[in-house]
């Protein structure tokens, strides 16, 4: 059952707190988002009524279906890679953009919001591990980025968002969500309104947690495995 579920993993989060040695800048509480992709509406519904307010979908398409045939409540979250095309329904149906990656989609997004009179909430996805397979801000376009943000009039930079690369061992992947910890200090330094660090998924969130990450993306974990026979 998802409530037994839920307690399992809410127990293994409190457990990675209490481990953190030090990442004491994203505070001592982690939201967790329930990512949804590829499950049917009624575990929105489900998750909702357990008092996960944060809902997790990687394609703005199977988000905005599942939205027409739920009553309003959530917070929704887009966490998979936003195509430019897609930028304005992004900006419709969604409260929190975690997969901001580019520049250019930075730009965009300002503009459709501007559109409709919003402001923006993003993340900024850094691609710490130089994979080629994945999207995501290189350390240097990362830096050459942080002096422009307050130009962004309709975008509310919230923080940032790591993926770390698959492994066996989450302790391999310990260096990658420490260095997104380095580097959300340092734009914490520059912007103290930010407070998101969004790192971690079901294989590997408490070693996340344990490096400073604040929000988590949990689906497997939750729902057990996706059911990619749905149709959106």
């Amino acid at each position: 059952m998802l409530e037994d579920k839920l307690k399992q993993v809410q127990e293994k989060v409190q457990l990675a707190l209490a481990n953190r040695r030090e990442a004491k800048q994203t505070g001592d509480r982690v939201t967790l988002v329930a990512v949804t992709k590829n499950h049917g509406p009624e575990v929105i519904t489900q998750s909702l009524a357990l008092g996960l307010q944060h809902i997790g979908e990687n394609r703005v398409q199977e988000a905005k279906h599942k939205q027409e045939l739920l009553p309003p409540g959530g917070i929704w979250h887009l966490i998979g890679h936003l195509q430019t095309n897609k930028a304005r329904q992004a900006v419709a149906h969604f409260t929190l953009i975690e997969s901001v990656d580019s520049m250019r989609l930075l730009v965009l997004l300002d503009h459709e919001a501007a559109r409709i009179n919003k402001v923006q909430e993003v993340l900024l996805q850094l691609n710490i591990a130089h994979e080629e397979q994945k999207t995501g801000f290189r350390r240097e376009e990362y830096l050459e980025l942080l002096p422009q943000l307050p130009s962004y009039q309709h975008i509310r930079v919230r923080g940032l968002m790591v993926i770390a690369p698959a492994a066996a061992d989450p302790e391999e992947v310990r260096p990658v969500f420490a260095a997104g910890y380095r580097c959300y200090c340092r734009l914490q330094e520059l912007y103290p309104q930010i407070d998101c660090l969004s790192m971690g998924m079901s294989s590997d969130y408490p070693v996340a947690i344990e490096e400073g990450a604040n929000m988590v993306r949990v689906g497997t974990a939750l729902f057990g495995p996706r059911d990619y026979s749905l149709k959106f």
